[in-house]
């Protein structure tokens, strides 16, 4: 993707920010294991909403990893709008992390929502995510920031792209440069969708910043049947990977049922992407599946 570097006069408070992108070629590329994101790269992030049960979670992520996904959604924490839904599996769930590790090849992440379960997520997650809600607590985003963990922030529904980057230089403040950004759709007047997905972000911040940029197609549509259309024109927008809410029954998931595609469909979803990835000269996440 040719990037052009913007106006100096552009989103002035960037200017001396250590997100800033300074010239075409500066490029952030994470490397976990096998798995690269940035740049380049197309990466895909699946799973549940939240994890429900040790054979959800194991069910889930080895038909994702067949599927081609490298890292998995597996949430303990889900923060909920009414107080007296699912609230996620809690704090007791780091032995399925645990579990996940054994019996699969999967980098995991997991949302992140006091520093009070820091120190206990990020010792088995390979990747902390900072969900909409929390993009705006700074203090969090300095602790995630210190253990030096990979961090993905989602951009709050009513943030600006200079305000979704200037809370990323908060993590970068304290020395952790491995930021990646997730657009997840903003707030709008349109109220058939969840939120709009902002696609036009995608370039944007590729102009404005060296860090990978990701895709959530799930919250941004809040429909299952948008979510392939949403994944294809987010890669074509020039997005470095997905995040897709995937599980087995959609219909009786706890949270986010119907914006949660089941596994045929991420199968077919996944080929289609692979096909574009390398069409596009991304390296895909998977294979051209025959």
């Amino acid at each position: 993707m040719k990037v052009v570097v913007p106006n100096k006069l552009a989103m002035k408070r960037l200017q001396e920010t250590k997100v800033k992108r300074i010239n075409s070629d500066q490029n952030t590329i994470i490397d976990l294991n096998d798995v690269h994101i940035g740049e380049g790269f197309f990466t895909v992030i699946a799973g549940p909403c939240a994890l429900e049960s040790e054979e959800l979670a194991i069910n889930t992520a080895k038909a994702v990893e067949n599927a081609g996904a490298k890292i998995f959604r597996c949430s303990l924490f889900k923060p909920r709008t009414s107080p007296y839904t699912y609230q996620g599996y809690g704090i007791d769930g780091v032995k399925l992390l645990k579990l996940l590790h054994d019996e699969t090849n999967l980098l995991l992440e997991t949302e992140v929502l006091s520093t009070d379960h820091l120190d206990a997520l990020a010792g088995e997650a390979d990747i902390l995510r900072i969900g909409s809600r929390n993009m705006d607590n700074y203090e969090l985003l300095k602790a995630v920031g210190k253990t030096n963990k990979p961090i993905i922030l989602k951009r709050n529904m009513s943030a600006t792209l200079e305000e979704f980057l200037l809370a990323a230089e908060y993590i970068l403040s304290v020395g952790n440069d491995k930021v990646i950004l997730c657009e997840r759709g903003i707030r709008t007047f349109e109220n058939y969708t969840r939120n709009t997905l902002d696609i036009l972000a995608v370039p944007a911040l590729k102009e404005l910043t060296h860090l990978p940029v990701i895709v959530d197609p799930s919250h941004s549509t809040g429909k299952s049947s948008l979510v392939p259309a949403a994944s294809k024109a987010a890669l074509a927008a020039g997005a470095d990977g997905l995040m897709i809410e995937v599980h087995p029954d959609p219909l009786r998931s706890y949270s986010d049922g119907e914006q949660s595609i089941d596994l045929p469909t991420f199968n077919k979803l996944m080929k289609d992407l692979s096909e574009m990835a390398n069409l596009l000269g991304k390296k895909s996440s998977t294979p051209v599946l025959s």
